[in-house]
């Protein structure tokens, strides 16, 4: 099959075939269908979290397929299920990930990679969906939807007609917008560097856009919104705009870092307003239990509550995923679709 392979930081993955392994105890063994390209794929080829000792190895964490094999003390799942991976564990066996061969070359792999026509994941990385389910935006419940609903609904605690702010709208960012407006949010306001960004923000539920291009626009904020949001979502790790999420939280707000810095990064910060109900928290994936979750953001969508096809705006073959890489890097893109095979 083949497999795209990062075999250096900060350099194209290599798109080669492998041979992938039988799915061993815990684990099961994915045709998929789609995988989405998710910001957090572009931070590990940069190295944001530090040196990488797995190279060379998969990438991938948002992804759909079929089942087709399934290994020992597999039981939540079997072979012909439809089926979401995701990078936040749920139901089923936690175990290693799997070791798959490029030539004579052994290419590593976590408990779920996606960027591969057959996936061999960890039994607790995928959730069972109903067969008539879309499969490519069933993708995205893979991590930015779930991030979403979780960071609004769990980590912010949204209370209806309360105002949120999101720093940031990639694709994690639209879906923010969207998980806003289906939790009650009263005002919502989008700040992004990239116009087509900014211009999908509106589609996806937000009031007001702001384009950071613009010096003033922290001020342009606070005058749409002088007394604070009373939620902030901060998805794009970077230490200034992290900075601005807090001075633009309200004094009894709360300041929700979805976005991942540099590793060692320092950011200044007053601290005062903490001990006066302005909250600070950092999010790890919402806190999202895949398995409750994404069933009930499944419904949602069919009931006509959001749009997750409006995260898609490139569709891509394998051969292509650095193309699909680059136009993500230029702000052109929220979600590239990665298409396997030949559907």
């Amino acid at each position: 099959m083949r497999a795209a392979i990062l075999t250096a930081l900060q350099e194209p993955l290599t798109v080669a075939d492998v041979v992938a392994p039988e799915p061993q105890f815990g684990q099961v063994a994915v045709q998929v269908h789609t995988s989405t390209v998710c910001g957090a794929q572009l931070g590990e080829i940069d190295g944001r979290k530090g040196p990488d000792r797995y190279l060379p190895h998969l990438l991938g964490h948002e992804g759909s397929g079929h089942v087709v094999a399934v290994g020992l003390g597999v039981t939540h799942v079997k072979v012909g299920d439809a089926v979401v991976l995701h990078w936040r564990p749920g139901r089923g066996l936690a175990v290693g990930g799997a070791r798959y061969l490029w030539g004579e070359r052994v290419v590593n792999a976590g408990p779920v990679t996606t960027f591969q026509e057959t996936a061999i994941v960890a039994a607790n990385r995928c959730t069972v969906v109903p067969p008539e389910t879309d499969l490519e935006t069933a993708a995205l419940y893979g991590c930015a939807i779930t991030t979403a609903f979780g960071a609004i609904a769990n980590d912010a605690q949204l209370k209806p007609g309360e105002s949120v702010l999101v720093l940031g709208v990639g694709g994690v960012g639209l879906a923010v917008l969207m998980a806003a407006r289906v939790c009650g949010a009263g005002e919502l306001v989008a700040v992004d560097r990239y116009a087509a960004r900014l211009q999908l923000a509106t589609r996806c539920g937000a009031d007001w856009a702001v384009d950071t291009n613009h010096r003033d626009w922290r001020q342009q904020v606070a005058a749409r919104l002088p007394a604070g949001a009373d939620v902030v979502i901060e998805n794009t790790g970077d230490r200034a705009m992290i900075e601005a999420a807090v001075e633009l939280t309200s004094p009894r707000g709360r300041t929700v870092l979805v976005g991942v810095p540099l590793a060692g990064e320092r950011i200044a910060l007053d601290t005062f307003p903490l001990h006066f109900d302005k909250r600070l928290v950092g999010s790890c994936g919402g806190g999202t239990q895949p398995h409750d979750d994404i069933p009930r953001y499944l419904r949602l969508a069919a009931a006509g509550r959001f749009d997750p096809s409006l995260l898609i705006t490139h569709r891509f073959p394998l051969t292509e995923i650095n193309t699909a890489i680059t136009l993500m890097r230029s702000g052109a893109a929220a979600r590239c679709a990665i298409r396997m095979g030949t559907w």
